[in-house]
């Protein structure tokens, strides 16, 4: 039986067979520059390349630089000093990219934020990362006067979901706020000049839930957003130059989201066309693009797969990829039978800004090797499986917590680093174990979390929500599997009345307080009553116990 220590997985770097087509085994030095070079170095090759279509709207490399530099002289001269938080509360829009790269450009750190998010979800990002600076939707304002007051924010930017259209209507003016087309008109463009040290100095602080379920700040620094990109052009090998400045992607999942930006950094670090859909929920969008524009690339979660296949997508001949949450098997089968095209699986955590493991598939050139496995290590990542109960690295064959370390990891859990880290490893918080030819297989989950469409449901947030019913003594979200869409959760509350309100509580009742609390995709599909619920010697609730329950019975 092969052991891990014996990195199997490095024979499937030739991918070809026979040697003819070789992936390297390191990527050694990785880039030690700002995250932002990129896009600079983008504009300078591809200058008259288009960079975004968002709906008939189109911006060249040229032109996106320029809107960059413009709001970083922006940034910087309203105030925003190196190492500053900004946090923006955008859709999927123009403004969210031109947003990331202009932060980066000021020297300051980007903190994206859901717009899907409420209040208390706000208050917990954006006032625990210290941000100053917001830039936001004019729609949003209600929502923003409702967390100031609790957070250190002093600037606001505003701007209208239709600033980038062909029928363009800037914002109107709100007193205390900054107009985003002012800044990125009447600024030259003209960055201030800030000495970054790509390996310390933070471009992203994006909050996950860890592998506790309690959200955090992950600090990613230039340094590692850059090893990430290097693992995706890796994957692509000796067809770079065929590819760099010449192809398209979709990138159908929200930018906020670490998939979702670390898509759109990888298209600006090889000057792809941007196909960018406003809502992730829109099929009809994302299936409109894909039969008119026929894109090289689309990046969907499962959720996603299963509806488009319903639509009758036909044969494509676009590069397709899947993450945030497990590719079930059926799906990837019933979306090649439709399409003939495979779809390429992978893995990671935003703590190891964006990918750990790829389920090597190129194109056409190679099949994907495993349905079901979420593939082998990238690069210079090394891997353990830890017996959860131990501590100790389990032998060959048998199932562990996986735990990585590598280039693209995080400094640490705002604002401490090497906090959430042990001895440098990152536990993953899900159980897997490795073949003999070095593929990996998620077998189960550690964490108290559910993946509902794509979308990391952190249950723990959903307690505090339950317990601010009057009537509520004991209470437990869980996830559920959702037996409409294969690979995705549904959250589940489980409650437990305080005396004198049985009866007196409604399942429309606490569903009712859940959706002016928390995102919509947070919000519980069940809600069940029970007498008593499971506690350890200390009182804490079993939610896995509960969980096994649920399945058991079917919700």
């Amino acid at each position: 039986m092969i052991s891990i220590a014996d990195k199997p997985w490095l024979k499937q770097y030739d991918v070809g067979g026979k040697g003819l087509f070789v992936l390297p085994q390191s990527l050694k030095p990785y880039p030690k520059v700002p995250l932002y070079t990129i896009l600079d170095n983008s504009a300078r090759d591809f200058p008259e390349r288009p960079a975004i279509h968002f709906g008939d709207k189109v911006i060249n490399y040229t032109e996106l630089k320029t809107l960059t530099d413009r709001l970083a002289n922006a940034l910087h001269d309203i105030g925003v000093k190196k190492g500053e938080r900004v946090a923006t509360y955008l859709s999927n829009c123009p403004q969210f990219i031109i947003s990331d790269f202009g932060i980066l450009k000021a020297g300051g750190t980007h903190v994206p934020c859901s717009h899907l998010h409420k209040e208390d979800e706000l208050i917990s990002e954006i006032g625990g990362s210290g941000a100053e600076t917001l830039i936001c939707m004019d729609t949003s304002m209600d929502m923003v006067e409702k967390i100031k007051s609790r957070t250190k924010i002093k600037r606001i930017i505003i701007t209208s979901a239709t600033e980038f259209s062909l029928e363009a209507e800037e914002p109107k003016a709100i007193p205390g706020t900054f107009r985003f087309h002012d800044l990125i008109t009447k600024y030259a463009p003209e960055p201030p000049k800030v000495n970054i040290n790509p390996g310390e100095d933070l471009a992203e602080l994006i909050f996950t839930g860890g592998t506790t379920g309690v959200p955090k700040g992950v600090m990613l620094p230039h340094t590692s957003r850059l090893a990430n990109l290097c693992h995706m052009a890796w994957a692509f090998g000796p067809v770079e130059p065929y590819m760099r400045g010449q192809c398209s992607w979709l990138i159908s999942v929200p930018l906020f989201h670490q998939f979702g930006m670390t898509l759109s950094h990888f298209c600006i670090y090889w000057a792809f066309e941007i196909y960018m859909v406003p809502d992730p929920r829109d099929l009809k969008a994302i299936f409109d693009i894909l039969k008119n524009h026929e894109p090289t690339a689309c990046s969907c979660v499962p959720t996603q797969y299963v509806k488009l296949v319903e639509m009758g997508l036909g044969k494509l001949k676009t590069f397709f990829t899947s993450s945030t949450a497990p590719l079930p098997k059926e799906v990837s089968d019933k979306f090649k039978d439709e399409t003939g095209v495979q779809i390429g699986d992978s893995y990671g955590a935003s703590e190891m800004g964006a990918g750990t493991h790829a389920n090597l598939s190129i194109s056409d050139l190679v099949e994907v090797k495993k349905i079901g496995s979420i593939g082998v290590p990238m690069p210079d990542t090394e891997v353990r499986l830890v017996d959860p109960e131990t501590g100790k690295d389990v032998g060959p064959g048998e199932e562990g917590e996986l735990w990585v370390r590598g280039p693209q990891l995080m400094k640490g859990y705002w604002p401490t680093p090497g906090s959430g880290l042990i001895d440098g490893w990152l536990p993953m918080g899900d159980i897997a174990r490795m073949d003999d030819d070095g593929y990996f297989y998620i077998t189960d989950r550690v964490k108290d979390m559910a993946n509902v469409s794509g979308m990391k449901v952190y249950t723990i947030l959903v307690d505090r929500v339950l317990y601010e019913h009057p009537g509520v003594e004991l209470a437990a979200a869980i996830a559920v599997p959702d037996p409409e869409r294969p690979g995705s959760d549904r959250v589940k509350a489980i409650i437990k009345l305080k005396p004198g309100y049985s009866g007196k509580v409604t399942e429309e009742d606490i569903i009712a307080l859940c959706k002016v609390k928390l995102a919509p995709y947070a919000v519980p599909k069940y809600v069940e009553f029970r007498d008593e619920l499971p506690l350890t010697a200390v009182g804490k609730i079993l939610k896995r116990q509960l969980r096994d329950e649920s399945i058991t019975k079917a919700c």
